[in-house]
């Protein structure tokens, strides 16, 4: 265990819902308490080889945990990494023997869905980031792009080449967990907004006013989204999106009752 503090209390919430929301994507709420440690990465981004040595150091450290463990990925699976595909076909099967695993969308997700149901928007997708995700399903768009394959075509082998039950699994992620006062999203909150009335698009992309006010609610949010080369710690907040596609470091957030760490 690396660094590690007493930053949740005493706090207990007693409920457990599975809620939708209305006009977004599903929202989780946990009592606290409800698992024996809770193990938190973000913006794996391709990488799946240091996606699966991090299951391999959770299983190790929960070792000598008894009691049910959570996983929790808070989003951006896909796109600049290497292996989009192996990442969701990962994260689609089932976590270790006595583990769950939530995965939050992010809005790299978001986007490949969009690209998916409406390849037209293809070229601004690629501008955005998408070339290593369309690369990891065998798709050589510069090759289609050079050929001038218009978007009927391009859409064709889109829909071809990545399995409809990797945009279901995108499509059915959840876009926000919440456990006692500790609140897992993506990007962040926008401040001063009760939870139950953040917009989907602010949890999945928000940077500023939140990274520098923090949530202004009487929450502790872990996020990712926005990179660093550590994990960033700011007003009631904590950042564990360490780049790995530019820095292999993949960060894992841990919670043990009341208190946050950083797994080596």
């Amino acid at each position: 265990m690396g660094y590690m503090f007493n930053y949740l209390g005493p706090w207990r919430q007693q409920i457990r819902i599975l809620a939708g929301n209305r006009k977004g994507r599903a929202r989780l709420t946990f009592a606290e308490g409800e698992f024996a440690a809770v193990y938190a990465m973000s913006d794996v981004h391709g990488c799946c080889k240091e996606l699966v040595e991090a299951h391999r150091r959770i299983e190790e450290d929960a070792a000598r945990i008894p009691g049910p463990k959570l996983i929790i990925m808070l989003g951006d699976y896909v796109d600049r990494g290497p292996d989009s595909s192996a990442v969701l076909e990962f994260l689609s099967k089932s976590p270790p023997p006595g583990f769950q695993r939530f995965a939050l969308c992010g809005n790299h997700d978001a986007e490949l869905v969009k690209l998916y149901r409406k390849p037209a928007h293809i070229l601004e997708w690629l501008g955005f980031a998408g070339t290593e995700t369309l690369h990891s399903y065998g798709i050589d768009i510069e090759h289609l792009l050079q050929s001038a394959a218009g978007s009927e075509m391009i859409a064709r082998v889109i829909r071809n080449m990545i399995p409809e039950r990797h945009i279901q699994f995108l499509e059915s992620l959840p876009i926000m967990l919440r456990m006692g006062r500790v609140v897992f999203v993506h990007a962040g909150v926008k401040p001063g907004i009760e939870l139950k009335k953040q917009k989907d698009s602010d949890l999945m992309w928000i940077r500023q006013p939140f990274l520098d006010d923090g949530p202004q609610l009487p929450v502790l949010v872990i996020h990712g989204h926005t990179p660093a080369r550590t994990p960033t710690f700011g007003p009631q907040r904590i950042g564990i999106d360490t780049a790995v596609s530019a820095t292999g470091r993949l960060t894992v957030l841990t919670i043990k009752g009341t208190r946050v760490g950083l797994l080596n």
